[in-house]
């Protein structure tokens, strides 16, 4: 049930990343906007803003009601504004629907707090592949919804003179929502609660900005710690880096072959992100266990940081007359990359917070609050770099931005040199946990 959660989250991260510049294109040529790789980085990082700003405060109010009722505030958001933003007809009206979806969705931290709760240690590193499968699964639905159901009165002639022609990036959305629909009436009937309610838990004091300028401070105050702030400052890095790739990607492959682009639809921009997903599912489902018990989840992190950083900086150098086997061979790198980064950073990160007496829940809020910091400031970012080096002279051309992602990257795979080594596991269960699976 989680694992099905944690997927439709992703899947409303990624259902806009085939089409978005296309939309952005549409409504910004009819509200005469000419700064589209702006807009983009906008659209890319409403969400995460809206995460970054409510995601302590989710994660920390799910310690004390319970990881139940937090996942199914999500679902619900995800259902209402998945539909909301396939209607948009502004630049604005899109940018608040993003935001919105992104204020009611907590579901990643408290998602990762529900498996830390009911796993022992020698679970952790098997079940946050497992959640990390979701996570990569959603990545790979989400991009190839949004690819291939994009436009379909151009494709198919039912669709012709519905709602749907009107508004061309609207099916994907309804098809999203439904699947949000479907998981919430199962998490209602099917998802038990992680935490025991019936232990009598504080009031929060004060106003809902006050709770939140707290917990805020609370993942701030974290990242001065000397091992659960190195983590997260790696992570912050490498999501970083990862996300300036979701604004500029599209930006760069749909750009003319004469200009160095490779002329993608929406619907091979989807399959190449679907292609990722895949390779991401096969690394966190099947290698991600084995590998840390042979190497160790401290020694995984450098290393999956560096393949992913090596991959995106390849990116744009693909060329239109190989372009499928190069782009499976960069797409691989970043695949399997981030892959073997996500479960291992979180693994990590609640075994320090186990040893350190930290409540997990409020680790993985501030985690993913500064996560969604680092994918505020990427696609921004992203988008930024490319309206100033598009059409430029290289180094400064439309490479600039993926040779960004690279520094990041090498930046953090720097910062691990600052993790300590992991205390030795102990298989004891969780006190409140029973022998449930995630």
């Amino acid at each position: 049930m989680l694992f099905l959660v944690t997927m439709i989250d992703m899947i409303g991260f990624g259902i806009i990343i085939p089409f978005l510049t296309y939309l952005v294109k549409d409504l910004a040529e009819a509200e005469g906007v000419v700064q589209v790789g702006l807009w983009v980085g906008l659209l890319m990082t409403s969400y995460s803003a809206a995460q970054f700003l409510f995601s302590p405060f989710w994660g920390s109010l799910s310690d004390r009601i319970g990881r139940r009722p937090v996942l199914m505030v999500g679902l619900v958001g995800n259902t209402v504004f998945f539909t909301a933003f396939g209607f948009s007809n502004t630049l604005l009206f899109a940018l608040s629907m993003r935001f919105l979806a992104g204020v009611s969705n907590g579901n990643i931290a408290v998602a990762r707090a529900y498996i830390g709760d009911v796993s022992t240690p020698a679970q952790l590193a098997t079940r946050m592949g497992i959640i990390g499968a979701a996570f990569g699964l959603g990545f790979t639905i989400g991009p190839f919804i949004g690819g291939e159901f994009s436009s379909p009165a151009e494709r198919w002639d039912f669709f012709v003179g519905t709602v749907f022609d009107t508004y061309p990036y609207l099916l994907p959305c309804v098809i999203a929502s439904v699947l949000s629909a479907a998981s919430l009436v199962l998490a209602f009937f099917k998802l038990p609660e992680s935490v025991d309610t019936s232990v009598p838990r504080a009031k929060p004091d004060g106003s809902l900005p006050a709770r939140a300028k707290a917990t805020a401070g609370n993942a701030l105050a974290m990242l001065k710690t000397s091992s659960i702030g190195a983590m997260i400052w790696v992570s912050m890095l490498f999501t970083f880096g990862f996300t300036v790739m979701h604004a500029v990607f599209i930006l760069y492959t749909e750009m003319d072959v004469g200009l160095g682009g490779l002329a993608f639809s929406e619907q091979q921009n989807g399959r190449v992100f679907a292609m990722i997903g895949l390779l991401g599912i096969l690394t966190q489902g099947a290698l991600i266990g084995p590998l840390t018990r042979r190497f160790g989840t401290r020694r995984i992190i450098p290393g999956a940081i560096a393949m992913t950083g090596v991959g995106l900086v390849l990116l744009p150098y693909t060329t239109p007359s190989y372009v499928w086997l190069q782009m499976l061979a960069v797409c691989s790198m970043i695949a399997i990359g981030n892959g073997l980064f996500q479960p291992s950073s979180s693994t990590y990160l609640t075994r320090i917070a186990r040893h350190e007496g930290y409540e997990l829940g409020s680790v993985m809020g501030a985690q993913e609050s500064l996560g969604a910091f680092a994918r505020i400031l990427g696609p921004l970012s992203g988008g930024l770099v490319w309206e100033w080096s598009y059409g430029g002279r290289f180094p400064f051309d439309y490479h600039t931005a993926f040779h960004l992602c690279g520094l990041l990257m090498f930046i953090s795979a720097l910062l691990t040199l600052r993790l300590p080594d992991l205390p030795p596991m102990v298989d004891a269960s969780p006190a409140d946990a029973s022998s449930e699976g995630p």
